[in-house]
């Protein structure tokens, strides 16, 4: 088993080592040397190639990299090292018809590109991850044992055609907002009533046993033990905007998704009026994908730029 990966970020970087951990072979390309990378066992260039010379044909490549024209770009700067049945997976956010998109030039090359959702978070790339893939069936056989073997148990399915992968991980997008709205209402409910509560030890007794428990509600105890106040944290909530695609395509389609429309609202409405339920919402979104607090340059550009297709 052998897979290249390109872009050794948070994502990128851990589950190369996970490759590494279950022996899978993994050349990664970073425009920067990843010393800390290597030292585990990871073979890292910043060439293409030297990247391509040392993979075996059909060449399975991961792009770990932000949605929007530099997937575009990099495809570019990979076209004239490929050769016929290499395959090309996306394993980020991209909207799923620029994914369609790219899938049908690159058939036309006889280069199979695979539209790969990834969720997990930089824990799941270490340590088990979730993949959710759209692609032509040929190449998820050759690259489905790859990712069914970094995926935790049931946590790895072929969704459909071009395309479907991305989808489903839009929609999966779509009710993590939902949720994490709802969370922090609760979290605001909780630090605002007549009672003095221990809020942490409540989280951590949600996580044990009730209908709410999980991994949310796990990240939301783990942030509240790791500060002193809730007002260490800026209420100001980004996001790349995939979810206002989702709300698009719902409106066009003229499906009602009133709680998933309402969080996006809301994340507009955390960067003109700060509440402890936007608070709650950055304390999850921080631990679950390393999300920056408060404002940030880089986010509120992808906002504009991730997504290539006009609906």
């Amino acid at each position: 088993m052998e897979l290249g990966i390109i872009g050794l970020g948070k994502m990128g970087g851990n589950l190369s080592l996970q490759c590494v951990d279950k022996g899978i072979d993994v050349v990664g390309k970073d425009i920067t040397e990843r010393l800390d990378l290597e030292e585990k066992g990871v073979k890292v260039v910043t060439d293409y190639k030297t990247f391509f010379g040392n993979l075996q044909t059909p060449r399975i490549i991961y792009l770990s990299l932000p949605a929007g024209p530099l997937i575009d770009k990099v495809i570019n700067e990979l076209s004239p090292f490929l050769d016929e049945g290499d395959i090309i997976m996306d394993g980020g956010n991209s909207y799923y018809k620029d994914s369609q998109r790219r899938a049908k030039e690159l058939k036309e090359k006889n280069i199979y590109f695979v539209d790969c959702g990834t969720s997990g978070g930089w824990e799941g790339a270490r340590f088990g991850t979730c993949f959710m893939v759209g692609g032509d069936k040929k190449a998820i056989d050759v690259c489905g044992p790859i990712l069914a073997k970094l995926a935790v148990k049931d946590g790895y399915l072929h969704c459909g055609p071009s395309g479907s992968g991305h989808f489903v991980k839009l929609v999966h997008n779509g009710i993590l907002f939902g949720m994490l709205q709802s969370i922090g209402e609760g979290f605001e409910l909780l630090n605002r009533s007549e009672f003095e509560l221990n809020l942490p030890d409540i989280f951590k007794m949600y996580s044990n046993g009730s209908v709410i428990r999980g991994w949310l509600v796990e990240l939301m105890e783990q942030g509240l033990r790791d500060l002193k106040s809730i007002e260490e944290v800026p209420a100001f909530v980004e996001d790349t905007g995939e979810v206002n695609w989702l709300v698009q395509e719902a409106i066009n389609k003229e499906i009602p998704i009133p709680v998933i429309t309402q969080s996006v609202i809301e994340l507009f409405k955390s960067r003109k009026e700060p509440k402890d339920s936007y608070r709650a919402v950055a304390i999850m979104r921080h631990g679950l994908g390393g999300h920056p607090y408060g404002e940030s340059e880089n986010l509120a550009n992808e906002r504009k730029t991730s997504r290539i297709h006009k609906l």
